[in-house]
Parts: C-alpha cells; structure tokens; sequence
C-alpha cells in the first residue's frame, strides 16, 4: 500500500511511502495509518497543522486533581490547563468524555459542543484519535460517579498519532515489541511504568543516602586501554584519531581506586558497564552498576554500609523491608542479616568434610555425582565455584554475607590473614542470586602486581600498569563495594527479567535475522 501527500504544505511529503512489516503490525493498521494520514492532509489544507502548535500546561494531571476544592460550588473551582495523549474517548453526541495521560498519570475532561468555538466540536473534535497529543484548559469539577474533571472550555491539538496504540483490553504482550517498543508498553501498562518509575527513584535514593555520608559522585573514562577490574570479555573498539583499540568498561573499579590514591577518601559511580557476553534473564550485555570506595574501612565495613544502603531503598522507595517473592516467599530486609564462610558452605552442600584435601579430578568427579554438569578443562578453584553457583547461591533467598572466598577469584582483595587460601570478600545474596560483593582493597603494589601476573599469565599487556604505578605512590587501606542496580530492581520491584528493568535492553536488529521474545535468550 503506498500514499502520497504534500504534508501541511511544507514541502515534507510521504512519496511512494510503502508500508512494511517494520512499520506495521497487520493489514489493519495500514489502513488506520492512511485514514490517519488523510486527517493529517485534511487539517493541513485547512491550515491546522498540529505540529506547528504548542500548548501551556499549567499542572499536570496528578497536580490539577489535587487542586479540587471540596465544598465550593463549580463556578469557584480553580482553572487549569492540563495536556497529555488521549487514552480514552466516549463519544456522546453534543458532549464527549475523554481522558488524556501525562507522566503523572491520566485525568478525564469533559468536552461538549456548546463551549467550544461553532463547528469546532462536529468538524474537528470529533475527529480527534486515540494517541492523539492535546492540551486541554477548563476549570474542574466533579461528575456524579465522584471523578474529578476539567470541563473543557478550549483545546489544541499539538501532535497527530498516525500510528493506532495497542489494543485497549489487550495491552502490548508480546515480549519482543514490549522490549523493542517501550515507549508503547510505557504508554499502554502502568505496572511497567511505574516500575521505571521506581527505577529511577531507587537510584536517586542510592545518591541521597551516599550524599549523606560525605561520598562524592565522579565520572570515569567508559573507554579504556586496558579491560581491567573483572574477569569478563571486553567490547573492542577503535580510535581513529589515536589510531589505537580501547574497550568499553567491564568494571568501574580501577579508576575509582585511582581517586583513593589521589586523596578523596570517598568516592562512588554510578555508570553503565559493557560485557561481550550472553543473554540470560539475569545478564545484559549492558547495565548499570555503583561501585563505591571508602579509605580506612575494610570489607566488615561494607557489609554496615550495603545493609543500610538497601534497607533505605527499600524503605523509602517500596515502603517496606519485607518483599514477597512471586512464589509467596517472603524476603526479610530488617533485623541482621546472616554471615557465613564460603568454605562452611561447601562442606555443608556437599556433605564431604574433606572436600578442600581432593585433587581435581576427585572434585570434578564429586560435583557431577552432585548432579553438576561441570567443564571437565576447568581449575580446581573454579568447579568449586561451580558447586557455589549451581548448588548453593540459587538457595540462598534471605540475605546472606558469603565471606572469605577463594583468592583466586578475585585478584584486587587483601589476603585473608591466617588463611592464604582466601581474601577478605564477601558476596551479598538475595532472592537466589548475587547482588553485591565487596572486599577489603588490597593496597600492596607488590602483592597486586604478583596477583595480577598470576591472573593474565603471558598475556602481560592485559595488565594494568598505570593502575600499579598508581598504587605504588600508596593507597590507603580502604573497602570497595559494587551492586548491581538492574539484579537489585529485580528483587525489589518482582520484576521476571533484567530487560524488565532496563527502558531500551539489548536486541538483535530485526533485520539481522533476531528470533522474537525470549525464545531468542540464551539459557540461565
């Protein structure tokens, strides 16, 4: 189907303007999209085009119902001029009802034939489509079903929806459109709405309660020389004008450190970071991260201030330390929160007090008897920690410190004393998965540097020296702790996926050939 239109006179046409699966969901909405394109060309050869206006809005929607005055008779109520997309019309003859949605949330306005200018109510109103953008200005009154309304005494129409709004009843449910089209699904479900909304608001608490305890906000580079601070595949990407490659940040943590050595004693970011790596329900190539560092304290000192970061979200933003899991689970955030050693953990999943004393190949052995499916080319220390993640981490619902995890898991944490086995970490779980971890920083240059040649082998341009020549001019002790924001919303909000709580997550381009929904995730 194809259409031709000189828009508004304006020189802007839609040519041979062919309509396409990418730009229409059924035969039925190509024809809504040219019955709405012939409106669009009527209004403008009559010199109304919708574009060109603009509108005031005195309050929004949840600001003008609170205005209402309870007991004052109607011709004393206050004015307001109120605009958002029309979600619902009823049609009524001389007069028509319809509510239009703001960011705040939907107001209804009465509309009738009498008050507007002659022959704007038949001619054009009337015309008026769902999605369409107005501005409405009237003075407020209450029906008698007991809904506060703005009887309309004028209106603008400031954009033309040419595209129909899902089905009302029916709602966007299909999950590719849902993530692909999100500004549709904010339009149309409120639940996801007002989960963003919760979104922003939890970060905005994360800043306040940081704030408070004199932590100050920096930036650091997103494009970095060297992928350090986590074990995790880089994005490449080349500069030309410095004609080398740098990679998107797995991890904020290096550069965070670097602000400790430069004398700010408390430092925090809340950034995006990039890992090339797959899809799951709990992983997005990207997301969102605070990581924060703080001068003489230790990782104890980041259990005090993790716990008291997450039950202020909780409190301020939910209202409750106590989240219901979808199962009817509840997870309790108030009162202590229970600390054990990783290795007690083990011991206890495995039911073998000598599992620490097996060769390899004795452990990889026990774990698939465990019902583990376990790489047969992986280190001793890592199907351990298969054993942990598959076995133990998915039971741990209520919040959990694990403490004291084996050294080779992490580089940057201080050696436990009295164990050279392990470094003083914990990992905060909740609702079965990570959260947070933390670690007492380790602040020795020797020390790192070994560890770090430990880590990369002969793959010694993958260190960060500048970070090492950073340490060697001294670091204060200190404990760092990152959390996940995108895991934490999850746990918060119930959300199902980590694209739930990202507004635009990573996609396939249709025109690469993506499988639509979830079916095209990679497994948990």
């Amino acid at each position: 189907m194809q259409f031709a239109f000189a828009i508004c006179g304006l020189g802007r046409t839609v040519a041979g303007f062919t309509m396409t699966d990418q730009t229409a969901n059924s035969d039925n909405t190509h024809d809504l999209y040219a019955v709405r394109l012939q409106k669009l060309e009527g209004l403008c050869q009559e010199g109304r085009n919708p574009f060109a206006a603009n509108c005031e809005q005195t309050h929004t929607s949840a600001e003008a119902v609170k205005l209402y005055q309870e007991g004052v008779v109607d011709e004393e109520q206050p004015t307001v001029a109120v605009a958002g997309r029309i979600v619902v019309f009823r049609l009524m003859g001389k007069a028509s009802f319809i509510k239009i949605q703001d960011r705040d949330g939907q107001i209804q306005a009465y509309v009738t034939r009498d008050e507007l200018p002659e022959g704007e109510y038949n001619t054009y109103f009337k015309k008026l489509d769902l999605g369409d953008i107005i501005g409405i200005e009237g003075r407020l009154f209450k029906t008698k079903t007991g809904e506060i309304t703005v009887r309309a005494e004028s209106y603008t129409l400031v954009a033309k929806s040419l595209r129909p709004l899902p089905e009302k009843w029916a709602g966007l449910t299909d999950d590719d459109k849902i993530y692909r089209q999100r500004y549709l699904d904010l339009i149309v479900n409120q639940d996801s709405r007002q989960r963003f909304r919760q979104r922003f608001r939890i970060i905005q608490e994360m800043r306040t309660y940081l704030w408070a305890r004199d932590f100050t906000e920096v930036e650091t580079p997103m494009l970095q020389a060297v992928a350090g601070g986590a074990a995790a595949r880089p994005f490449v990407t080349h500069s030309n004008a410095l004609d080398c490659e740098f990679y998107l940040r797995i991890a904020l943590e290096l550069y965070l450190k670097r602000m400790l050595v430069a004398g700010e004693d408390r430092v925090f970011e809340i950034g995006r970071v990039f890992r090339n790596e797959g899809l799951s329900r709990r992983h997005n190539p990207e997301f969102t991260m605070l990581e924060l560092y703080q001068a003489y304290t230790d990782f104890r000192g980041m259990m005090e201030l993790t716990q008291g970061l997450i039950q202020h979200v909780a409190r301020t933003v939910i209202g409750s330390l106590e989240i219901a899991r979808p199962d009817g689970t509840l997870i309790q955030l108030d009162g202590e929160w229970r600390k054990v050693k990783y290795k007690d953990l083990i011991l206890e999943a495995t039911e073998d007090a000598g599992w620490f004393s097996h060769s390899r190949d004795d452990k990889l052995q026990k774990a698939r008897v465990l019902g583990i499916e376990v790489d047969g080319s992986l280190e001793d220390y890592e199907i351990t920690n298969n054993v942990f993640e598959k076995l133990i981490e998915p039971t741990l619902i209520q919040p959990t410190f694990v403490t004291h995890i084996p050294r080779e898991l992490c580089p940057l944490a201080k050696i436990t004393q009295g164990d050279a086995t392990t470094i003083d970490v914990f990992e905060l779980c909740i609702n079965g998965q990570e959260i947070a971890p933390a670690y007492s920083e380790q602040n020795d240059p020797i020390i790192q540097r070994r560890m770090f040649e430990e880590q990369v082998g002969e793959e010694q341009q993958n260190m960060d020296t500048d970070f090492l020549a950073a340490l060697e001019h001294g670091m204060p002790p200190a404990g760092g702790m990152g959390l996940g924001i995108d895991r934490l919303i999850i746990l918060l909000t119930g959300a199902e996926s980590i694209r739930d709580t990202i507004l635009f997550p990573s996609l396939k381009p249709i025109n690469a050939g993506a499988k639509p929904g979830r079916a095209a995730e990679e497994p948990t």
